[in-house]
């Protein structure tokens, strides 16, 4: 159990320690990113019960469906509540970054518990497989949700709605394509991994924009 609990927290803790280090010139508090990461792990169980919900009653009567709305749109828009409420009006959010810091982090709390889950029912030879996969690709819908939530924040009054709203939807549809393309084609490496790679190029080039934008170099 212990080999598993820490193969199912490691992939989460290393990408989130990545991001956390690239913020070097104002790192956010330790207990505010602690608590996102928390926040978005007890997500877990309330987005479970919905799905379950969603298939006993048989709402969800397509791939298409499974993958972009019990997934892509339920799971998004829970780590999207809870950031906007919670983090978005902090006073401690104070630099376009940091929407990606906390972003990563409910995303990886998320992630991380439904990893550990996981690997308790299916067994520790997912591990990898799991860590490539679902948490990475958590982690970074979590890098965009939080980079254009920043955006939000810190443009214009006339154009925060169009940046809050896209740090919703972007992440939504992004997650609901990973999911369609794993339970829709026999075939889905051959999609997945061109899809993964631009994922975390898209990713990478925001927060590499983002950390630009109050620090030019």
């Amino acid at each position: 159990m212990i080999a598993i609990i820490s193969a199912g927290i490691a992939p989460g803790l290393a990408i989130l320690s990545y991001f956390y280090l690239k913020d070097q010139y104002d790192s956010e508090p330790f207990y505010m990113v602690f608590r996102s990461f928390v926040f978005g792990a007890l997500l877990v169980f309330p987005i479970m019960f919905i799905q379950y919900v969603l298939e006993a009653e048989k709402v969800i009567d397509s791939k298409l469906m499974l993958a972009f709305l019990s997934s892509g749109l339920l799971e998004e828009f829970f780590k999207w509540f809870i950031l906007f409420v919670t983090i978005y009006p902090h006073a401690h959010f104070d630099e376009h970054y940091d929407g990606i810091v906390y972003g990563v982090a409910s995303s990886l709390g998320f992630a991380t518990l439904e990893n550990i889950l996981y690997l308790i029912g299916n067994g520790l030879e997912f591990a990898i497989g799991r860590a490539v996969l679902p948490v990475s690709s958590h982690a970074l819908f979590g890098v965009i949700m939080g980079y254009y939530l920043g955006k939000g924040k810190f443009s214009l009054i006339s154009e925060k709605k169009k940046w809050i709203l896209l740090s919703f939807m972007l992440p939504v549809l992004l997650h609901g394509l990973y999911d369609y393309i794993l339970i829709s084609h026999e075939l889905w490496p051959l999609y997945m991994v061109p899809f993964m790679f631009f994922l975390w190029w898209f990713a990478l080039h925001k927060a590499k924009k983002a950390r630009m934008l109050k620090h030019p170099v």
